[in-house]
Parts: C-alpha cells; structure tokens; sequence
C-alpha cells in the first residue's frame, strides 16, 4: 500500500490518512477518530456539535475551514503488491 493513501487501523476500525510529502506530515480524518473514540451514530455531526461548543467557549483551535477532501470510507483498498 503507498504511503500516501493509506488507511490505518484502530483496532478493527479504519482512520482515513493522507501523507504530504511537501511539508512531511500525516493528515488524519478527524470524523473516523471521532467514530471510534465515540461510538456515535453520527460522528459527522458530532463533530459539528463539538466544534460550535468549542467556538462558543472561545477555543480558537477549531478553524473556520470546511471539511477537505479525503478518499470515501468505503472505498476498496488497494495494495501495492
């Protein structure tokens, strides 16, 4: 599997990543971490829930940029081999 579009398990569960080879850093899909974390039906909206809680308390962690785009959840994985 390549390094920048693997998928990382958690256990059983998968956490979408993506590899910037530029800057050198992984990016992690927050809405898988908070699917396992959680256990919610929706982590998409939990999410959402979490971070108007987190601006409404003047945590300035939480940015003003949508979503980006990563690989679909249910997408097939490919290996290298």
């Amino acid at each position: 599997m390549a390094k920048e579009t693997a998928i990382k398990l958690f256990e059983t569960k998968h956490v979408r990543t993506h590899w910037d080879a530029d800057a050198e850093k992984w990016y992690f899909s927050i809405v898988d971490v908070i699917a396992i974390l959680t256990d919610s039906i929706d982590p998409l909206a939990y999410w959402r829930k979490l971070k108007q809680r987190l601006r409404a308390e003047g945590n300035e962690t939480v940015t003003d940029c949508h979503g980006l785009k990563m690989k679909a959840a249910n997408c097939p994985i490919k290996s290298d081999s």
